[in-house]
Order: C-alpha cells, then structure tokens, then sequence
C-alpha cells in the first residue's frame, strides 16, 4: 500500500483523509518538517509515497491524477507531491534540505509539499503536473478562500470530468461519434468490477479472431457474424484505453498489448477473410497481403515523418501554418481526420463490406481507399519537409537509422562495393527501382541480382547520418521493397499455398518492425544488435528470400518461406515478450488514433 503523508495543521470537518484513503493510501501524520522527512525515510522503499497539505482542498479525481499516475516518477498538483520508487531518493533530499534550511519552523504557515516541488524545479528535476482543466486543487490560505475554494468543488461534477478525460482528446470522426459516446461509460462499468485494461485489451483480440474465424468459414452467415464482431471488437479496442485513463491503470505490460494487438487483430481478419474467400473459389490471397504491405508501410510513413521531426529545431513551414489554421475550422477537422482512413473509419468500412458484399469486394475497397490516404499523408509530409528549414538532430538520425532495419550484409557490402550513389534518399531510391525491375524482368537470376545491389545501396544510404530534408523515407522505402519482393516472389510461384506462406513471413518481419518502432517511442533504443543479426536485417531477407525462389521449384519455395516465417516469427515474438514484460520497459500509451 502506498504512503501519504500530511503535513501542516489539520482542518476540522476536512475529507483529504477519506479521499487518500479511498485512492488506496496509508495515511500517516507529521508534525513539522522534520517529522515528515522522518516518515518518508520510514516508509517501505518499494512504494509510493505522496506529501500532502492537511489544507488541501479539491477534487478525489484532481489528487488521482496527481498521486496515483504510474508512469511518472515524480507528480504533484497544488498542495501535494507523490515519488514513486525510482524518484524518492531526489524526493528524499529536497524535503532534507528544505529541514535543513529551517523549514520546519514554516510549515504551519505556508505549504510544504509545495516548497518541495519549487524546490525540485529549482534543481532541474522534471515533475509532471497533469492538466487538470475544471478540476479544483487548492491550499486555501483563509476561511473565506476555503469556503470559496470549496464552492468550486461543488460546481464541478467530479465523475463527469473524469469520463469526459477517459477519452482521447484527438479521435477519429467515427470513434468520437459513433464509439467513444457509450463506451466510455462501459468503461466505467469495468473499473468498477475490478477488470483491468489488460483483460478487456485480450478481450478485444479475442474477439477479433472470432471474427476472422467466422469470416474464414465463407459463408454469408459467417461474413455478417464477422462484421458485427470485428465492431465489437473496436469497441472494446478503445474501452481498453478509456479504462486505462479512467483508472490510471498504466503499465508495460499494457502498452505492449496495446501497440501490437491492433496489428495482429487487423492482419488476422484479413487472413480470415483470404480463407473465407478460397473457400468460395475465389483467390484474395495478393490482395490481403497487399493490403497488409500498404498499411504497413502507411504506418512506417508516420513513424518516420514523426521521428524525424519531433525534437527538429526550425521546425515551421507555411505547409504546417496552413494545416493548422485549416485545423481551426470546424468541419475541415473532421473531413481531414476522415480522408486518412484511421482505424475507426477503416474497420468500420471493412466491416461493413463484409457483411454486405464480398472479400474481393472489401479488399479492393480497402487498397483504394488506403492508397488515396496514403498518397494524401506522404505527399502533404513531403511538402512539410521541403519548405520547412529544420535541422536534425543526431538522436532522429539514430531513429531513422534504426527504423531503416539495415543488416550486417549491408554494412559489410558498402564497405567492400564503395560506390558515389549521392545521398541517403538517392542510394535508397536507386536500389529500390533496380530491385523492382529485375523482379519484373522475367529472367531467373535477375531478382538476386538485383537484391544484391539493392543490399549495397542500403548500405550506401545509411553511410552517412540521415538528416537531409526527405531522409525519413528511407525506412518506409526499405519496407516496401522487401515486402513487395516477398509479394511477387511468391504470386510468381503460382502454386498454392506460396501467398499464405508469404503473408506470414511479411506478418511476422512486420511484427518486428512495430516491435522497432514503441521501442524507439519509449526512449529504450532499437532492438538488441544480435536480433537484427539473426533475422538478417532487411536486405539480407530479401537477397535470401530471391536466391530461395531462384534455386528452388515453386513447391519448395512455398516450404522454405513457411520455415522462414516461422523461424523469424519466433526469434522476434521471444525477444519482444522477454523485452516488454522486464521491469525496463517503457510504458508507452497513444494519445492519438494511429492510421
């Protein structure tokens, strides 16, 4: 249980110690300064301990966010500050040091939690203070100022507040309508019957493959059943973070979850549709892994563009000026928000078509679809990128680098082929476009050639630090041709089961590249070096997977992508489970609705 301390001269008739007690706290009461600093030092060291003015008038919802955010080591609101276990010892030393000043003799007359907190700032150390909007949180320094501070309280509904902040401030046009309306309140439902975030987050991929299973059955019945479950399944995908909110149950082990099951949902259904399909007559088999290249790649676009930008000093452009002020009118927000197809417009089209049509159908609709949004997203990015003078910092270069996914193959062939291919961008694109024309070419051998120049340019782009203006497509180029090889090697095969084996090689390389990216988003750096070692980095899957499909017949090539599915597959899902359940992970929570 965790440890709060008030501090300063008690109030008759006050409730700050019900509201501690209810948010889960021990509550413990020090005399002066050095009284606290004495209970701090007392309390268990693997728990949160939070300092408290015993005048503290406010919100039970004002301390919650304040006090009970798992993600922060350090937090406080007016009136209290909490440290977790990793932030006691600054905790520690900055109350020592305002005893030491003669803080003690103070701490009736003015509030100690938050001399800590100027203190703490004093010093440099980052405290977090959550946005508390209409929420009241006060250290009332008079009767009238308390009755006052206590009328605000009473003005603002507590509950509705925190369901309202359960929602994402930036959703979708279809989540913030048609989603976010009542499940905020199923939400509550679960916080109040002691489920978590992780269970409903399994519920929601549960779920899902339900409805992929329902969808591979081929079958009319099975094709509506699979679109209702896979809007149930939306529902639940974002009750799992308003519950995440509402409670402030955060973790690891959640962001995990969170930022790889609604790839693994989406790719799935469209592996049940594929089924479902075959089972009709009709192959879709290229089209579901076509779609799973482009949203893949969609992603890397975002991924890529953010990092590079996001620490960039110069940072403007009159793209971006215009972007923000269309922002400002209303139904251009929405209209832009839709066009890109997020996840809440995108799973509702696809289940819709479903149920009404068929998997060609939906599958075309889906490529059309993200294809415009695509081409919207990269060419208003593109933009951004050419009129902006910002410069880039050694730490995006590094992201950039590690998102490109280079292997030892590519290092190894810059160093012994030197060759003056230009710049990053240049070296990545002149690869690409040789690889793409020996696939295309006809000739047996021509695609391993063409790989392994395409290993030497990526060894070429990443040379140098990838700082140029449009060096964030480098990785989104990489994944394209590596996926898109797999895609032709495999359709060129033209034997059945070749295109499955190669949707779950490009499903598990992907799994990787997601892996890769909340990594980078939580400061914890690009997977281990021996993983990407293992795996072969991207060039040296592609030369493999060419030089496989030249030497093999169609039969075996089927066989020989299927064993290497299954063997990247278990390198990467080892490596990221051992990764996000250890006590280093970051806890790492979109606050906005990814494409």
């Amino acid at each position: 249980m965790s440890t709060a301390i008030l501090t300063g001269q008690p109030v008759p008739g006050s409730s700050i110690e019900g509201d501690l007690r209810s948010l889960g706290f021990d509550v413990r009461f020090a005399a002066d300064a050095a009284d606290a600093e004495r209970l701090v030092a007392e309390a268990p060291c693997e728990q949160r301990v939070a300092l408290v003015d015993a005048r503290f008038v406010g919100h039970v919802h004002a301390l919650r966010l304040g006090l009970t955010d798992p993600r922060f080591p350090l937090a406080a609101v007016p009136g209290a500050v909490t440290a977790q276990p990793d932030g006691r010892v600054t905790l520690t030393r900055a109350l020592a040091r305002e005893n030491s000043a003669g803080g003690g003799t103070a701490v009736a007359v003015d509030s100690l939690p938050d001399r800590i907190v100027t203190a703490l700032a004093d010093d440099g150390t980052e405290v977090y203070r959550p946005e508390l909007g209409s929420l009241v949180a006060a250290v009332p320094a008079d009767p009238q100022a308390r009755n006052e501070a206590r009328q605000a309280v009473a003005d603002v509904d507590d509950e509705a507040v925190r369901l309202k902040s359960a929602v994402k401030s930036r959703d979708g046009f279809f989540t913030t309508h048609f989603i976010s309306p009542y499940s905020r309140y199923l939400a509550r439902w679960c916080a109040r019957r002691g489920l978590t975030p992780n269970q409903v987050t399994t519920a929601s991929l549960v779920t899902a493959l339900i409805a992929a299973a329902c969808a591979a059955t081929g079958t009319r019945g099975g094709f509506i059943a699979a679109g209702v479950l896979l809007i149930a399944s939306f529902v639940l995908d974002c009750t799992d973070g308003q519950l995440a909110r509402y409670s402030l149950q955060y973790s690891t082990l959640g962001a995990w979850l969170d930022a790889t099951f609604d790839r693994a949902k989406e790719y799935a259904y469209y592996a049940g549709l594929a089924l479902g399909a075959a089972r009709g007559g009709d192959d879709v088999w290229a089209l579901a892994l076509g779609a799973m290249i482009l949203q893949t790649c969609r992603h890397v676009v975002d991924f890529s563009f953010n990092e590079a930008n996001h620490d960039a000093t110069a940072n403007t452009s009159p793209t971006a000026a215009l972007s923000d002020k269309l922002d400002s009118v209303g139904w251009t927000v929405w209209v832009r928000r839709m066009i890109v197809l997020p996840i809440g417009e995108r799973w509702a089209m696809i289940a819709v078509l479903t149920a009404a049509t068929t998997p060609r159908i939906t599958f075309y609709a889906l490529l059309i679809g993200c294809a415009f949004a695509a081409t919207y997203t990269t060419a208003g990015r593109v933009l951004r990128s050419l009129t902006r003078k910002a410069q880039r910092t050694d730490r995006a270069a590094q992201a950039l680098a590690d998102l490109a996914d280079n292997g030892p193959s590519a290092g190894l062939l810059a160093r012994v082929a030197r060759a003056p291919l230009g710049g990053p961008l240049v070296a990545a694109v002149g690869g690409t476009v040789v690889l793409a024309v020996a696939l295309f070419s006809g000739v047996t051998w021509a695609p391993v050639a063409g790989a392994f120049v395409y290993a030497v340019a990526a060894g070429q782009a990443l040379y140098r630090p990838l700082k140029g203006a449009l060096d964030w497509l480098v990785p989104p180029l990489f994944r394209a041709a590596e996926y898109g090889t797999v895609l032709i090697l495999a359709a060129t095969a033209d034997v059945n089961g070749a295109l499955p084996a190669a949707f779950g090689l490009v499903a598990a390389v992907a799994y990787h590249h997601y892996d890769t990216v909340y990594r980078i988003r939580g400061n914890a750096g690009a997977p281990p070096a021996w993983l990407v070692r293992a795996i072969g980095g991207h060039e040296g899957r592609t030369l493999l997977v060419t030089v496989l499909a030249a030497l093999l017949t169609a039969s075996q090539f089927t066989v020989a992508l299927t064993v290497l599915a299954v063997a990247v597959a278990l390198l990467v899902l080892v490596e990221s489970i051992r990764f996000w359940v250890s006590a280093g992970a970051p806890a790492v929570h979109d606050e906005g609705e990814p494409a």
